[in-house]
């Protein structure tokens, strides 16, 4: 296990942070590699909610976003995860997971109805998230969108993120 620090974003951060979600990105499918802007876009927005890096020997190794989502059905307090950015060479070694439950946990605390993410089901169902019927984002296959909720109940509509999702630079 690799000995991380996770902590909330500094500012001396944000330049590592993009160059961090850059080159995460830089070979993954399913992406239009505009990851890093939507993260300086949140940022500029204020809608950042948790933005918090791993660090391992003082370099930051490790980023995961949340920021707040609207639902067509009204529900307040739900959240979407993402981008969430590991350093190509420690993929695989625990650190998302890490990142994934400090998020999910801060996101608790500040009393989140739930959170929901895009992304691949086999690895987001470890954290608890599953396909909600009826909980949808418009243009995505059902099967790699999910939600988890901290209430045991689960809204019903569509989503949408903020519009710094559609960041190109």
């Amino acid at each position: 296990m690799l000995n991380l620090i996770l902590r909330n974003e500094q500012e001396t951060d944000i330049h590592a942070i993009f160059e961090l979600t850059q080159k995460a990105f830089e070979h993954a499918e399913h992406t239009d590699h505009t990851e890093q802007f939507i993260v300086n876009a949140l940022r500029g927005a204020q809608q950042l909610t948790i933005s918090i890096v791993a660090e391992l020997n003082q370099k930051i190794i490790g980023h995961v976003a949340i920021s707040p989502v609207e639902i067509s059905s009204g529900a307040p307090d739900w959240y979407g995860l993402g981008p969430i950015s590991v350093a190509p060479e420690y993929q695989k070694q625990g650190v998302g997971s890490a990142l994934m439950k400090q998020a999910l946990q801060q996101l608790k605390q500040l009393d989140g109805t739930g959170c929901v993410v895009l992304g691949d089901p086999a690895y987001y169902s470890k954290f608890g998230f599953k396909v909600i019927p009826n909980l949808t984002l418009a243009h995505v296959p059902t099967e790699y969108f999910q939600a988890l909720s901290f209430r045991g109940t689960f809204p019903q509509g569509e989503v949408k993120y903020h519009p710094a999702f559609e960041a190109t630079q």
